[in-house]
């Protein structure tokens, strides 16, 4: 059985995809130490999850044709034998002078490490607002994008909020069909915990799966830098909802000597033992962001649970 591991490197925003060599890799958020910091995508490589090999950068600032800074949040996927590496930065289009300009496009590459390339010199959509935090999912040859709207001047009774929304790509990544719909804003008690401090609350760092007939979603609430960044799930019918958040979340939050436990995905062992990878915090590494897998479940009706 697997249990919980520590990854041995700051892993920030993590997310991990096993491609058909068999192998997993691992795309992230840069921290301090990689003397990118938000700059470039790092690229490591797995076959069992535990021994990881450094693969270099799947995109950075140099190479990247319509952002800026603030590269986060890579996700890799596998479509038609490429690889796609969905992210958001920062857009060099900026007329309105906006403090947080956070787009989201698309590159390509032959192969799961890279060289990737934007396939334009834009964002794949603007939807008017700041986004950040792409998931996609694939089903039946329709794509669907899933994205976090920032709290900047998102006005909500008196507190700024990121909310969760999800919209069908056209099949060449070049747009979006459709209007973007509201899957999940902040609603849960445990999700107002930064509220107080920070004059915010969060969903974003969504993850879609589908389990049997239905559509999980986990999510991050709170905020990242906060002990309290936590993760919770809603389930759903269709891939673009409506979304009906679990009870008993959060389902992963402080636990031992870990906190600020957030941004996850979900993968599979090379067992087949569903797990869940997230980027926490210790008293040991400090500020930055380190990489954790843990075991998870799905029963017959839905209900996730982690075991960290």
């Amino acid at each position: 059985m697997f249990n919980t591991i520590r990854l041995p490197f700051t892993a920030a925003d993590p997310f991990i995809m096993r491609a058909k060599d068999g192998m997993y890799y691992l795309y992230c958020t840069t921290e301090d130490e990689t003397g990118l910091n938000g700059m470039g995508f790092p690229v490591r490589a797995s076959r069992d999850l535990i021994h990881w090999e450094e693969r270099g950068f799947a995109l950075s600032s140099k190479t990247a044709r319509w952002g800026t800074g603030n590269f986060w949040a890579p996700e890799c996927y596998e479509f038609g034998g490429k690889y796609y590496l969905f992210y958001s930065a920062d857009w060099k289009e900026n007329p309105t002078g906006a403090l947080e300009n956070f787009r989201i496009g698309v590159a390509v590459s032959d192969t799961p490490e890279g060289p990737f390339m934007d396939i334009s010199d834009k964002p794949i959509f603007d939807p008017g607002y700041p986004i950040i935090d792409a998931n996609v999912l694939h089903e039946d040859g329709r794509f669907y994008l899933y994205y976090s709207r920032c709290c900047y001047e998102h006005s909500i009774d008196g507190l700024e909020e990121s909310w969760i929304y999800g919209v069908e790509l056209k099949p060449d990544f070049s747009g979006v069909i459709g209007e973007p719909v509201l899957l999940l804003r902040p609603e849960q008690e445990w999700e107002g915990r930064s509220a107080a401090a920070t004059g915010r609350r969060w969903n974003e760092g969504s993850f879609i799966m589908k389990h049997e007939d239905r559509y999980i979603i986990t999510y991050s609430g709170n905020f990242f830098g906060d002990p309290d960044y936590a993760v919770g799930y809603a389930v759903g019918k269709t891939p673009l909802g409506p979304f009906e958040k679990a009870e008993e979340n959060p389902i992963l939050e402080c636990y031992g000597d870990v906190t600020g436990t957030g941004h996850s995905c979900m993968l599979h062992s090379p067992e087949g033992e569903l797990l869940i990878c997230y980027h926490g915090r210790t008293v040991h590494t400090g500020h930055d962001r380190v990489g954790f897998i843990s075991p998870a479940s799905l029963n017959e009706n839905g209900k996730l649970t982690i075991r960290p």
